[in-house]
């Protein structure tokens, strides 16, 4: 048993410290801030929507290493509670691996790493409880969300959710009666992003989910 913990702790911290180089501090508000993920090598950064106040088009994005820039906002879907933001000026960025959460079983491990309470590079643990739909009065009526014991807060917004094997599989956005978190699923993400390609989606109006934003 002890074998079995030694190896459990060793590989999250060896996850923690790969993920956390791709983690970013995103302040969209004019109050308070949450977390993104670096998605793309060229600058792409995910976040959630509720992260990025609905009157703005851009972004102020901190990563890991402390550097500081400015980002704008590319698309956002209030629906799905996902926004893309590009970094201004260009450059490489060290981009997390990304995972096909249409893979995820209940009962896996997974991480949560985010900023809760204002506490940078912050990692907890759990595993997924469920795999079901989130429900909502847009257009698209239902969507894909993973439930997972891991503790979130707020600052967890917009921060991944990671398998064992170091890969982003969700983007952490609720809690839901205290004790369970939501994230959105990266095979959802990715829709969304590849749909950006083309159209800028610009709902204003959050949808009303009934959950406890981060």
């Amino acid at each position: 048993m002890s074998k079995l913990k030694g190896t459990l702790s060793a590989a999250a911290a060896e996850v923690a410290a790969r993920l956390t180089a791709s983690l970013a501090l995103v302040e969209g508000r004019r109050m308070g801030a949450g977390a993104g993920v670096v998605w793309r090598e060229d600058g792409l950064v995910l976040t959630n929507n509720h992260v990025i106040s609905s009157r703005r088009d851009h972004a102020r994005v901190t990563l890991a290493d402390d550097r500081q820039f400015d980002a704008r906002v590319l698309a956002r879907d209030a629906e799905v509670d996902l926004a893309l933001l590009e970094i201004e000026g260009g450059g490489e960025f060290p981009a997390a691996r990304i995972g096909d959460s249409r893979a995820l079983r209940v009962g896996e491990l997974v991480f949560a790493i985010g900023h809760p309470w204002g506490l940078r590079n912050t990692v907890t643990g759990g595993i997924i409880s469920h795999l079901t739909t989130a429900h909502t009065e847009g257009p698209r009526k239902e969507f894909s969300v993973i439930r997972t014991d891991a503790r979130l807060a707020p600052g967890n917004s917009g921060g991944p959710l990671v398998n064992a094997a170091g890969e982003v599989v969700g983007l952490n956005a609720m809690i839901l009666g205290g004790d369970q978190g939501i994230a959105i699923p990266s095979a959802v993400a990715q829709e969304f992003i590849a749909a950006a390609g083309v159209q800028e989606t610009t709902a204003e109006e959050p949808t009303r989910v009934h959950a406890e934003w981060l």
